[in-house]
């Protein structure tokens, strides 16, 4: 570069722009920052490489923080800084460059003469006074640095041109710093390119939880961590908006609560966001904003549904590249800014009252017919169109996810405001699968059978169909009618080849649930191997959230089989992985909801573990549906367990009272009525009425379960049926697939027939076989049960030595305290602590910032482990086992 001739340099420029009106100072400092202001040093130390790059862009939206940020980071420079603050009424490229040129004249930037040296400053820009500008930069040993603050105001092509030209042959000289909502029309692909640029954007700009948590400080509030999170996740780390909300909060007698809940269309936020970002648009940009506000995301397309224009997209990408609180997820798909789509919503009820479920209609529409079906639904119903809500939940196959899987309470309170003038098969549907998943069988088959009255089997949708014997199949199961539940059943498997395949990979609940429904009509039915073949293979469904509930239902039936098959410990086993699946899961209670307690109930009554077997039939209520048509399985195995504990307690009136099922049914199950024969026929036989008892015996033409024969049997022994006994007795013991639930009473049976014969040697020998069936599995009830001429003989040895230290004297009578079943987690011990400081369950659930539900999914869980059902119990039975 050749040598410049210092004598040509002089004034740089006039103290007037080329209007002849004065510079505004203010223009030209570096703002001050409030004594709120946060430094993070994040974002300083990022700008801090703007001194390496010829451009640096800070790039985000109205409020996001940018003009602070760097007027913290220059003040802390320790070197002059030419600062110039855009407005929208400058005019024109001479405009511009007079206060370019007046702003390094501020900063003590020399400058050649004759540039902007008259009073008027700098009227024409020419190629000349550029490159002038230029080489007198590009000559400096230490370069200038440059901030052109709120650079979008500048729009002028030519003026970005001229930029351009400028710094690109100031080369080193010169270090610009451009603050702008919008990407300048400057090269910037050729900067990024060559790494000759500095940028932060609006991500970046965004405060983070420990940042608000600083300022919310500033503004005198200090807030729990969570809750400056949610204050973040909220305004999504605007600068602005935590800004105006902390200073709104400081007026409220509960700043924390204000900040959680304040209505951002009624604050001081929405007059900024109004005025900085809605009020700098044209009108059809605004009306765009106005209608997509209903949306949580949306494309070019669905907005221009809901607006009847088509040139959404190119307004859409317009916005994003504006920082106008519009986010590009990607794939042509947006969503606004959450505060920024409350405020637009308050904005249109208030510009344009009644559009708003119009456009929530034609959003539904448009959503059902390109299969965003969770969005149709929410739509459809802010709408009130429930024709097309329903509709889509049917079209889609979903009708299941109203009665399993983690969103069934939301469909459920999204139909809750269904009135009685929406009308349709597919409306029927909706309400039929909702009440009978609430257990109103009444309402429930009313509703199923309009539905199916109004299916068209020429128009109605193989799903619709589908969706129908579903529905029949729960129907089937909550009636007690088997054959029902098997024609629904093969109806749907036809039904199932004209459905998609995609449909039905997107939904396994609908496969999960008709075999659930189908197992457990043949439970009730005493087809035992059929349910099984059905119940397992949902039970051995790999975990997922829409085929838990199915699968704890599953599990607890499989349970159940096995307990009246005679597998204690097996039933015990399926119980406990019912239960386990049951305190994950969470979610609304299914019919056969506590089924996997009420067996584990009946196992500690077979074990004598009374205790713990009351802890269980009262954890067993908790985590049923409520009222409403209780599920004939499960209140069967209620009634069997119930029973069963009340003769273990010596009330066989009791027993006879609770071992008959409150369920009305189409079909009376076998098994079912065997137990409910054999409490009335102990209720007899201890009043001394074995004539009696015997009558109610022959009543019971088939026993329907291995147990229910073995008890039958002994209970016509006690009649003074011996002979009828053995023989049932021997060919249960001959059995193959029998259990020692089974085995052991029969051989009993054998044994007390003996003994009472005279015959104590065989006696003996059948009692020793029983003791070694039953030690593995700690029967102990059936030997207590059978009368001191047993006893006394296992007092001999060596059937006291069999018996030793597991049925006698091991101080686990019907009043002792059953051990821990698992561990306590984590959890469930901060619940069990605050439990003892008498918090309420709402208590509970604020102070460990979780859902009430969660809390009682705890509790039930500790009530389970601790073999207790109250809370006071659970407290004391803790501090007895030292875990308080």
């Amino acid at each position: 570069m050749t040598a410049r001739d210092d004598s040509t340099r002089g004034p740089a420029v006039g103290y007037a722009d080329p209007l002849g009106e004065p510079f505004l100072r203010t223009r030209f400092a570096v703002p001050a920052r409030p004594a709120t202001f946060v430094r993070r040093p994040r974002l300083t130390a990022h700008l801090g490489q703007a001194l390496d790059t010829p451009l640096t862009m800070v790039n985000g939206a109205a409020g996001a923080g940018k003009t602070l940020l760097v007027a913290d980071w220059a003040a802390g420079l320790g070197q002059p800084v030419a600062w110039l603050t855009n407005e929208a009424g400058d005019q024109g490229s001479g405009m511009f460059w007079a206060h370019v040129l007046h702003a390094l004249h501020t900063a003590g930037t020399p400058l050649p003469a004759g540039i902007g040296g008259s009073p008027g400053g700098v009227r024409m820009v020419d190629h000349r006074l550029l490159g002038r500008l230029a080489d007198e930069l590009n000559g400096r040993d230490r370069p200038a640095i440059l901030v052109l603050d709120e650079f979008d105001r500048q729009t002028a092509p030519e003026t970005a041109e001229q930029l351009e030209f400028v710094l690109h042959h100031a080369g080193r000289g010169l270090r610009l710093i451009l603050v702008t909502r919008t990407e300048p029309l400057l090269p910037l692909h050729r900067y990024r390119a060559a790494a000759a640029m500095t940028e932060i954007r609006n991500d970046e700009l965004a405060f983070t939880p420990e940042e608000a948590a600083d300022l919310l400080a500033r503004h005198g509030l200090r807030l729990p961590a969570d809750a400056a999170r949610a204050l973040v996740e909220r305004t999504r780390g605007w600068a602005a908006g935590l800004r105006l909300s902390a200073l709104a909060a400081q007026q409220s007698t509960d700043p924390e609560t204000y900040l959680k809940e304040f209505e951002a269309g009624h604050s001081t936020i929405a007059d900024f966001l109004l005025a900085e970002v809605v009020g700098r648009q044209p009108s059809r940009t605004r009306d765009l904003l106005l209608r997509v506000s209903v949306l949580d995301r949306f494309g070019p397309e669905l907005a221009e549904a809901l607006t009847g224009r088509p040139d959404a997209g190119p307004l859409l990408a317009g916005l994003c590249r504006q920082n106008a609180f519009v986010e590009d997820l990607g794939h042509s798909c947006y969503r606004l800014h959450p505060l920024f789509g409350e405020i637009l919503r308050v904005h249109l009820r208030a510009r344009a009252p009644g559009l708003e479920p119009e456009l929530h209609r034609r959003a539904a529409w448009w959503l059902r017919a390109h299969g965003a079906v969770p969005e149709a639904l929410a739509h459809g119903a802010a709408a009130a169109d429930w024709e097309c809500a329903a509709g889509a939940l049917v079209d889609d196959l979903a009708i299941g996810r109203l009665l399993t899987g983690p969103r069934a309470d939301d469909l459920t309170e999204l139909f809750s405001g269904m009135g009685p003038e929406a009308g349709g098969a597919d409306v029927d549907l909706v309400r039929a699968a909702r009440e009978l998943s609430e257990h109103d069988l009444d309402h429930g088959l009313a509703h199923l059978g309009r539905a199916e009255e109004s299916l068209n089997p020429g128009a109605t949708t193989a799903a619709g169909r589908l969706s129908c014997e579903l529905l029949e199949s729960l129907a089937a199961r909550l009636t007690g009618s088997p054959d029902r539940a098997e024609q629904a059943t093969a109806a749907a498997a036809r039904l199932r080849r004209e459905v998609p395949a995609h449909l039905l990979d997107r939904h396994p609940e609908l496969t999960a649930l008709l075999l659930t429904q189908l197992g457990s009509a043949r439970v009730w039915a005493g087809h035992f191997e059929a349910a099984r073949a059905a119940l397992a293979e949902v039970a051995d469904l790999p975990g997922a959230a829409l085929t838990e509930l199915p699968r704890e239902d599953c599990l607890g039936h499989l349970a159940l089989l096995d307990y009246l098959d005679g597998w204690p410990d097996r039933a015990e086993s399926r119980a406990l992985a019912a239960t386990d699946v049951t305190r994950h899961c969470g979610g609304r209670p299914f019919p056969g909801a506590g089924l996997g307690q009420l067996v584990l109930a009946a196992v500690a009554v077979d074990r004598d573990e009374l205790g713990r077997a009351r802890a269980l039939l009262a954890e067993a209520a908790e985590y049923g549906p409520g009222p409403g048509v209780p599920d004939p399985v499960t209140e069967a195995c209620r009634a069997l367990a119930t029973s069963r504990l009340h003769l273990a307690l010596g009330d066989p009136d009791a027993a006879a009272h609770a071992a008959d099922p409150a369920v009305r049914t189409q079909v009376t199950s076998p098994w079912a009525r065997a137990n409910a024969a054999l409490a009335a026929a102990a209720a007899l036989l201890a009043e001394g009425r074995p004539g009696p008892a015997a009558e109610v015996l022959d009543g019971i033409d088939h026993p329907g379960a291995p147990l229910c024969a073995a008890d039958v049997a002994w209970a016509r022994l006690v009649a003074g049926r011996c002979e009828e006994a053995v023989e049932t007795a021997d060919r249960l013991c001959a059995e193959d697939g029998t259990g020692p639930g089974v085995t052991v009473r029969a051989t009993l049976v054998r044994a007390r027939a003996a003994a009472d014969a005279g015959d104590t040697g065989t006696a003996r020998k059948l009692l020793a076989r029983a003791l070694l069936e039953a030690r593995r599995d700690r029967l102990r009830r059936p030997f207590l049960d059978a009368g001191p001429g047993i006893r006394r003989l296992l007092d001999t040895p060596p059937l006291h030595g069999l018996a030793a230290g597991w049925l006698h004297g091991d101080g686990r009578g019907a009043d002792s305290a059953p051990l821990l079943v698992e561990e306590l987690s984590g959890r469930e011990r901060e619940v069990l602590g605050r439990l003892a400081q008498m918090m309420s369950t709402q208590e509970i659930a604020a102070d460990l910032y979780v859902s009430v539900n969660t809390v009682k999914t705890h509790l039930k869980s500790i009530y389970r482990k601790l073999g207790v059902g109250r809370r006071g119990d659970a407290v004391r039975r803790a501090r007895e086992r030292g875990l308080l």
